[in-house]
């Protein structure tokens, strides 16, 4: 599934992939140090300008309720946000640098209220509400009940040997009804079929089978220059919708 369009933190401590589900969901200082100083330095070049045309192309399929509370994982300032907001939904992202979160309420000219709470700040305007901390360090209390997961990029954009932490750490935050509608970008190996691109990918299904019935809802194949080997043939990644209901 790897496809490294954008800077992501790098974890200090590599785990092999059969110890990753048996070990605690833990950021090291260096791996937060490193995702605090992309946002000071305004290294955010993988932030998206307008709203993800998957989302407002498949998220009215969903036909959630008027109100149903939507989590936003490693939200950062997306824009994403305003859009399920101006749904009606009530939005709740948690994002770890202040910097992210303040500019997404100056920038759309929100006003927030800002409360402690324990080692999290949330930052709240009517319908929309970021906690500023660590997502790993998130309990259930500390989120409440929600319908239904939005995962644009948090997945997609962790190193591949924690992407397990995460799933996991997920699985702990959520009601077993709630759903995951997941948007991810993926690599097709260079030998694949089309059939072979176009389905569930290998490493989602390792992921997520456990605890989710997973549907793949739509695929786009692209090329697209790979910008760490210029002048190299484009390569094809598959844009996929996949949504992820509770066994």
């Amino acid at each position: 599934m790897t496809h490294h369009k954008r800077t992501t933190r790098a974890p200090s401590n590599p785990e092999s992939p059969e110890s990753v589900a048996a070990i605690e969901p833990v950021h090291t200082d260096q791996d937060n140090h490193l995702w605090l100083e992309f946002w000071r330095d305004q290294r955010t070049d993988f932030h998206q300008s307008a709203v993800n045309p998957l989302l407002s192309r498949f998220w009215p399929g969903l036909g959630l309720a008027h109100g149903s509370r939507v989590f936003i994982p490693l939200c950062g300032k997306s824009l994403d946000m305003l859009w399920l907001a101006q749904q009606g939904h009530e939005v709740f992202g948690v994002e770890l640098s202040p910097v992210a979160v303040e500019d997404f309420f100056r920038e759309n000219k929100l006003h927030p209220v800002r409360t402690q709470m324990g080692a999290f700040t949330l930052w709240n305007d009517g319908k929309l509400s970021i906690l500023c901390g660590d997502y790993f360090a998130l309990t259930r209390s500390d989120i409440g009940h929600f319908d239904t997961v939005y995962d644009r990029a948090a997945l997609t954009a962790l190193p591949e040997n924690i992407r397990g932490l995460y799933v996991a750490q997920l699985k702990r935050l959520v009601s077993d009804t709630a759903m995951v509608f997941l948007l991810t970008i993926e690599d097709a190996a260079e030998n694949a079929t089309m059939n072979q691109a176009h389905g569930v990918d290998e490493e989602i299904r390792t992921l997520y089978t456990e605890g989710f019935e997973i549907d793949l809802a739509y695929v786009e194949s692209v090329f697209e220059p790979d910008p760490e080997s210029a002048g190299l043939p484009a390569k094809r990644a598959e844009y996929k919708v996949y949504r992820l209901s509770s066994r």
